[in-house]
Order: C-alpha cells, then sequence, then structure tokens
C-alpha cells in the first residue's frame, strides 16, 4: 500500500487527509481547529486523529497554506532590502531599504550602462545585519538577467542571506511590479521556511518518511525546495487547493468550484483538468504581482464572519470567533449570555454587540512558545488600549463588564477595543453564520445552547425568534455565494445591478451551465437556499469538508513556459531568443523558430524529469502566435509551453 498525506493550513481548521496514490481514493480524515500561535500543534493534531496503522505507508506528503497571504495581507514578514540596477521606481516598494545603482538593458537585451557593483558591495555591508534577505531587479531583466545575476553572487559572496532575482519569477515586462514581486518573494523566504520546517519536524516525529511539496497558487505541486525559494508562489494556495480538490473529490475534469471557509468564500474554475489562470498577476492586499496565480473571486464572508445587528442583520467583514466554538473552551461564557445586558441600539456597531466578548490572545501556559513558528509581532500599545487589555483576561468578558471594570462609558473605549483585536491582542467572540446553522440544527459540531441564547439576544431588536433570525441569516448567506457566483462569469456587470436580477428570481434565473462543486464544513445546509437564486448543478461530493486537503495531494506537477522570437534589429537577418534560461542569437527566423520549439520542449520535459515523471506520463501542448507586421517588416513569434504531470503517478 502507498499512500499520500494531504495538509492544509487554513484560518480556522487545519484537515488532512490520506489518500491512495494508486487510484487516489481518501482512506481517511481529520479536521482540527488551527492553532495560530503555534501552528505545529494544530498540524500535530490534525495528524494525530489520523488511523495511526495507516502512516507508516506514506510515499508523499503535499501542503497547501494560507500562511504567505495572510502575512502579506497583514503588511508582517521579515525586512527585505532591495537593489534596483538601471532604473527608479515611482510608489510604494514593501522594501526596508532601497537602492539604484546604474547597469540594466535594453528591450532587445542590450546593455545600456556598465554595472555598479561597488555600489551594491556597499549596501550589502552597511545593511547586512539589519536584513533577513535582498531582491535584485534589473531593468529589462526579462530580456537580459546578467545584471541580476551578477549582483546576486557578489551579495551571496557577502553574505550568507537569501537572495531574489527578478528574472527568476516572471519574464513578464513592468519593472515596478517585477521589483514588488521580488521583495515580497525575499520577505516571505524565512516565513515560509519556518512553516516547512515546522511540517518536516511533526513528519519525523511521526517517523513519516516521503517527500514533501507544497501546492503554488495555479494549482501546480513543487518540491519544497523550490517552495522555499520562490514562496510568494504559494500566496493563495489554499484556494487553489479548494479547486483542485473539488475536481477530484467531485470527479469531474471541468467545474467551478467555492470554497465556503472560515474568513473568506473564494470562487474559481477548473477546465478540462486545468485551472484559470488569471490574465493578471495576483494582488494581494494593495500590492500588484506578476505572480500567476489562479483567477479567484473571493468575498469577505465566510462561516466565522461577525452577524451584527444596526437596525437590519449585518455579516462581515470581520471575522470572530462562534459563540458555540468559544463556549465549548470557556463554559463560563453560556451563563453569561443567559444574563448579557442589551446594549442601546443607538450607540451599537460590529464591535459594541450583546453578543460581543472579548478574550485575550495566547495561552499563559504556552509563554515561551507562542512565537515558536510565527513571525514575532511587533507593536506598541497606546496607554488607553494598555488600561483596556489590562481588564481583559483569559476568559471572555462582555462589552458590559469591561465598562464597569474600567469606568467608562462603552463609546469611550470602543477604539481601543478595535485596535487591540487588529493587532491581535485580544480575540473577539461573536454571533456568526456557523451559530445560525448550530441553532437550525444543520450543523452541530459545538456548544448550540450559546448559539441558541445569542440568536435570541439579537433577534430580539427585530422582532425576530432565534429560529427566524437564523433562517434570515442563512438566506443572506446563500444569496451573496448566488452573487459572487454571477460576478465571477459575468466580470463586466456591477454587483449592483446583479442584485437588482436577484431582487425577482419569479420569472429569472441565472444559469450556470457547469456543475457548481462545494467545497468546506457547513456547506450542504446552503444548497437548498442557493438553489433558490441561481439554477445549475450544485453538488456537495464526499470529503467534500476537506477538499483542500485533498486538493493539495492530488494537485498536478505544471510546467509553463514562454519564448519570444524577435528581431535583433533593422539591417541583420538576425533573430533573438528569448527564454527563461537565456538569450540565444540565431542567423535567422527559421533557426530561431527550430531552436525555440526545442528549446521549449527540452524546459518542459527537463522540469518533469526532476519529479521522476517520464515523457509518455506527460501532457504537453504547444501554442505558437506568430505576428507579420506587413510591408516587409521582420514577424515575431510567441511560443507558450504547458507540461501537466500527475504525482499519483510517481509511485506507480
Amino acid at each position: 500500500m502507498k499512500l499520500g498525506l494531504g495538509i492544509d493550513t487554513g484560518g480556522t481548521y487545519t484537515d488532512a487527509v490520506l489518500m491512495d496514490l494508486s487510484d487516489g481514493r481518501i482512506l481517511d480524515f481529520n479536521k482540527a481547529l488551527t492553532t495560530h500561535s503555534n501552528l505545529v500543534k494544530g498540524i500535530e493534531s490534525v495528524i494525530a486523529g489520523l488511523k495511526q496503522e495507516y502512516l507508516k505507508y506514506i510515499r508523499l506528503v503535499s501542503v497547501s497554506t494560507t500562511l504567505s497571504t495572510n502575512s502579506t495581507l497583514e503588511g508582517k514578514g521579515h525586512s527585505a532590502g532591495l537593489i534596483l540596477v538601471g532604473y527608479t521606481v515611482k510608489g510604494d516598494i514593501p522594501a526596508h531599504e532601497i537602492i539604484s545603482i546604474d547597469g540594466g538593458h535594453d528591450s532587445k537585451g542590450n546593455e545600456i550602462s556598465g554595472l555598479d557593483l561597488k555600489s551594491a558591495e556597499q549596501f550589502v555591508n552597511s545593511t547586512r545585519v539589519r536584513l533577513f534577505s535582498y531582491a535584485v531587479s534589473s531593468y529589462f531583466s526579462a530580456r537580459n538577467p546578467e545584471h541580476e545575476l551578477s549582483v546576486k553572487k557578489t551579495i551571496e559572496q557577502l553574505t550568507n542571506k537569501p537572495v531574489v532575482c527578478g528574472h527568476e519569477l516572471s519574464l513578464s515586462l513592468g519593472a515596478y511590479e517585477r521589483a514588488v514581486t521580488a521583495v515580497l518573494n525575499a520577505r516571505l523566504i524565512p516565513i515560509t521556511s519556518q512553516f516547512i520546517r515546522a511540517v518536516l519536524s511533526v513528519m519525523k516525529e511521526r517517523n513519516i518518511k516521503a517527500p514533501m511539496m507544497v501546492m503554488k497558487c495555479d494549482g501546480s505541486l513543487v518540491r519544497i525546495e523550490e517552495a522555499l525559494e520562490k514562496p510568494v508562489e504559494s500566496i493563495f494556495s489554499g484556494p487553489a487547493a479548494s479547486l483542485v480538490g473539488a475536481a477530484h473529490i467531485s470527479g469531474l475534469k471541468t467545474c467551478v468550484a467555492v470554497d465556503v471557509g472560515g474568513t473568506s468564500t473564494d470562487i474559481a474554475l477548473i477546465e478540462d483538468g486545468v485551472p484559470e489562470i488569471s490574465e493578471h498577476g495576483a494582488v494581494v492586499g494593495n500590492w500588484k504581482t506578476m505572480v500567476k496565480a489562479v483567477r479567484i473571486r473571493t468575498s469577505a464572508i465566510g462561516g466565522d464572519s461577525h452577524v451584527w445587528v444596526q437596525r437590519k442583520i449585518c455579516i462581515g467583514p470581520n471575522r470572530v470567533i462562534p459563540l458555540c466554538l468559544a463556549a465549548s473552551d470557556y463554559p463560563s461564557l453560556e451563563d453569561k449570555l443567559r444574563k448579557a445586558e442589551k446594549v442601546s441600539d443607538r450607540i451599537m456597531d460590529d464591535i459594541l454587540q450583546p453578543s460581543s466578548f472579548f478574550v485575550r490572545s495566547g495561552n499563559p501556559e504556552y509563554d515561551d512558545d507562542v512565537h515558536a513558528l510565527n513571525y514575532p509581532i511587533e507593536f506598541e500599545l497606546e496607554n488607553y488600549e494598555r488600561k483596556i487589555l489590562d481588564a481583559i483576561g483569559y476568559e471572555p468578558v462582555s462589552v458590559a463588564e469591561i465598562a464597569e471594570a474600567v469606568e467608562k462609558h462603552p463609546l469611550q473605549f470602543v477604539k481601543a477595543l478595535r485596535s487591540l483585536v487588529q493587532k491581535r491582542c485580544i480575540y473577539h467572540i461573536g454571533f456568526t453564520p456557523t451559530d445560525a446553522l448550530h441553532v437550525l440544527g444543520e450543523y452541530e459540531m459545538w456548544n448550540s445552547n450559546a448559539s441558541l441564547l445569542g440568536a435570541k439576544l439579537l433577534g430580539s431588536y427585530l422582532g425576530l425568534d432565534p429560529e427566524s433570525f437564523s433562517h434570515e441569516i442563512k438566506r443572506n448567506f446563500a444569496k451573496n455565494i448566488a452573487l459572487d457566483l454571477m460576478a465571477f462569469f459575468a466580470k463586466d456587470f456591477k454587483r449592483e445591478d446583479l442584485e437588482k436580477l436577484l431582487a425577482n428570481t419569479r420569472f429569472t434565473k441565472f444559469k450556470i451551465n457547469i456543475p457548481v462543486v462545494m467545497i468546506g464544513a457547513p456547506v450542504k445546509a446552503y444548497v437548498p437556499e442557493l438553489g433558490e437564486f441561481i439554477e445549475a448543478d450544485i453538488r456537495t461530493p464526499k470529503f467534500c469538508e476537506v477538499g483542500n486537503a485533498a486538493g493539495a495531494l492530488a494537485g498536478n506537477i505544471i510546467k509553463r513556459s514562454e519564448i519570444l522570437i524577435r528581431p535583433a534589429g533593422p539591417g541583420t537577418e538576425q533573430y533573438h531568443v528569448f527564454s527563461e534560461v537565456e538569450r540565444k542569437v540565431a542567423d535567422n527566423y527559421h533557426e530561431a523558430v527550430d531552436y525555440g520549439l526545442e528549446l521549449m520542449e527540452k524546459l518542459i520535459f527537463d522540469h518533469m524529469d526532476g519529479y521522476g515523471l517520464q515523457k509518455e506520463q506527460v501532457r504537453f501542448d504547444l501554442e505558437r502566435k506568430d505576428v507579420d507586421p506587413g510591408f516587409g517588416a521582420q514577424k515575431e513569434t510567441r511560443l507558450m509551453g504547458l507540461g501537466i504531470g500527475n504525482p499519483l503517478k510517481l509511485e506507480q
């Protein structure tokens, strides 16, 4: 028996599946809560819940995670320096130290200025103590990477710190985006390294001896060595894994996946077994990158989104700990909900709610290892924040209890509460869509009584009983999924126009012609309401609750490559062949094309060979685009290659 272990670490859960590598069958699965203070604990818990007799048969481990995404979105990561060669940039760059030196090339790959290595050396020597890594981005390095490689070699001679070159990440033109991508990658290297080391340590402890792979955000799998070199490519690996997992567990080659997570709902498309890639680079927070990623539609509403009342039901966008889950960890919470004081509706907002409670983050028993895996959280507290934090301990407290402790009206400290939550000093506990499902008895994992008490409190403001209040939340949640599906396919329509279409579904209904596969723990509960808004073949296949972990393992090894063939210049028959490995000069167009075709095959099949896949196990697609300007001008050719191999074939 040869098994694969798939692991997905999300914002709420860490999931794991054991899969038979011979036929892709899932033999066992488990879910455990993600432990944000020390992710390794969640990984240990999820593996401990699997059938231990299977572990000795594991031959492949593959993971996906939102760690890189969260780090970038929150502006965290280790300090990185950026060396720009031959240009400067206008706009923000996520680097801690930046220098611009002479050098660079033109659009044909010819040197426009000599490389100033001396300035690069001085910069590195003056910053090496305070920087964790370096990024190098040279002008038109996509056409000639010589200067980037020279600077990289210099840095490696002076330090033992990671160095990232822009051309290693993308051959697309765009100096600013390439610089941003290189810097983000440099900042994420230590974070990704820590995460991978943590997984490896759990594997060692469990005596799991198998190679480990990581899912990229384009839905492909790479070795841990490549993932460590280019961690920025694992941004959005979670949604990519859910898409691949949806196709695998449903047995479909073409479908649209809806991943309902704790923090967000993600929608993506897979066609003929290949994820749809965004025409533009992945956008993470405020940073536009050159990372090829699955086209994703993300909505900031998930199972843990805060449900609050302000003359109507509001859902999100902030995430909280569900009442049902918190009451399981803190038994005193249920009694506090029974005695909760109603908040005046004149001051109610997303923080000041009768169902809102707050608890200090971390655990006093684990002070020594709170940051053993995660990067250190650096912040300074204002005096007014410190006073509020002192009133919050390791047991949940209500807004009224905080007000009594600090002798202030809630409006005087709501700003501090919001700030402390953002800085992760405290956790916000509140009513969520997950609680609504607990009230309705459609998803019962934790303390349903706490959910019922919360629904009673909030529903009273709107004249609704707990069941009616929860039904309304469930319907609104399903409507949001329907709107996101419509917006995913009708890209040019404004959301408000799509909402008008949903306002009356008596005679009209949006139809989706490919199956909709739902991924996530509670998704079966939303299918009836979703069917009210759209016409589609909605599926919740077996193992849909751990689709991400299945996708982390079932993903393909994908190699994409582009080769550009352009005239060397006027008055010559020579052509330049630009690729990810070199700039080649050919004597004429036909020689250039022949060389490009041969090189493309070599790039694709050499990559696959590195994973142990033979030529006959690889699907190879080649697209050729010729541009003939006419009027006697020399034509250009672009070659685009795609190789696809499946790691499930590795052990056969």
